[in-house]
């Protein structure tokens, strides 16, 4: 059986889209939601939802955000066995979208959730077939997940430009399997040595590099946007699932783009639908 472990981020997802163009200083009529979110712990989701067992190693608060992505989460599938739960309040993840759905800025708090070093399970991590880490680690904790992995498979999705500066430093000399984010994240890490950069452009596609050259994937044309917040997620928790089950990386990045599409046509941060048979039904 496939062993993937997928360290990061277990929070709320709050996100507020206006009915209709919002104007500065002043409120807008729209409609505000607070799901499961998490950078890890949408990609875990999303591989379980597909098929994949996963385990999450996170931490959330004991408040009732936490029980919501408690639920959330053992509901989809994932093993929660390493997620502890702390003194603080759940992190949270505040997104402000426009009419069209898409992000027009977001707001993080995390730091009560924070994972330490030694909430790394050292066997865990060494004998995992996988294991996919989030830029919400602090840089000491991403460096004792690099380091306990070995020559485990790495992915990495930096989540924004302020956490993938943050980790430039940890990366220098490491080889991952996989990073990735977008432009702007990419350029805040640096010059990352890694098997297969995704260069994720939203709705322009992806470009995949790796050994076999530069490949630029379309992405699929949906035509009625209704939150993007996930969508990144969704990519790369496909792409690794295609990945484990045999497909080469070009044919893994199509399957991510499926989706994403899939994704973003879904007021859910991860669908509850979500299955291998839907996303293979947009290839």
């Amino acid at each position: 059986m496939v062993n993937v472990v997928v360290v990061g981020g277990a929070n709320v997802d709050v996100v507020a889209r206006p009915r209709a163009r919002a104007e500065q200083a002043t409120s807008t009529p729209g409609t505000v939601t607070v799901t499961a979110g998490g950078v890890a712990r949408n990609i875990a989701e999303v591989l379980a939802r597909l098929g994949t067992p996963v385990r999450l190693v996170s931490a959330v608060g004991g408040d009732q955000h936490g029980d919501l992505v408690v639920e959330a989460s053992t509901q989809a599938g994932v093993d929660l066995t390493h997620v502890r739960q702390v003194a603080g309040s759940t992190g949270a993840y505040v997104a402000l979208l426009d009419v069209d759905g898409e992000l027009v800025g977001a707001v993080s708090d995390m730091a009560d959730c924070d994972l330490a070093p030694d909430d790394l399970d050292p066997a865990m991590l060494a004998e995992a077939d996988l294991v996919v880490v989030d830029g919400n680690l602090a840089p000491a904790t991403l460096a004792r997940a690099l380091d306990l992995a070995g020559s485990v498979p790495v992915a990495l999705d930096p989540v924004s430009v302020p956490k993938a500066a943050r980790l430039r430093e940890v990366l220098h000399g490491r080889r991952l399997f996989l990073v990735s984010a977008g432009e702007a994240e990419l350029a805040a890490l640096g010059d990352v040595d890694a098997e297969l950069v995704w260069e994720r452009r939203g709705p322009d596609g992806s470009t995949l590099t790796g050994a076999a050259g530069t490949v630029d994937h379309p992405a699929l044309l949906v035509e009625d946007v209704v939150d993007v917040t996930g969508a990144g997620d969704a990519m790369l928790g496909a792409f690794l699932h295609a990945w484990l089950g045999g497909a080469t990386p070009a044919e893994a990045a199509a399957y991510g783009h499926a989706a994403a599409a899939l994704t973003v046509a879904s007021a859910h941060t991860v669908r509850p639908d979500l299955t291998d048979t839907l996303v293979r039904s947009l290839l």
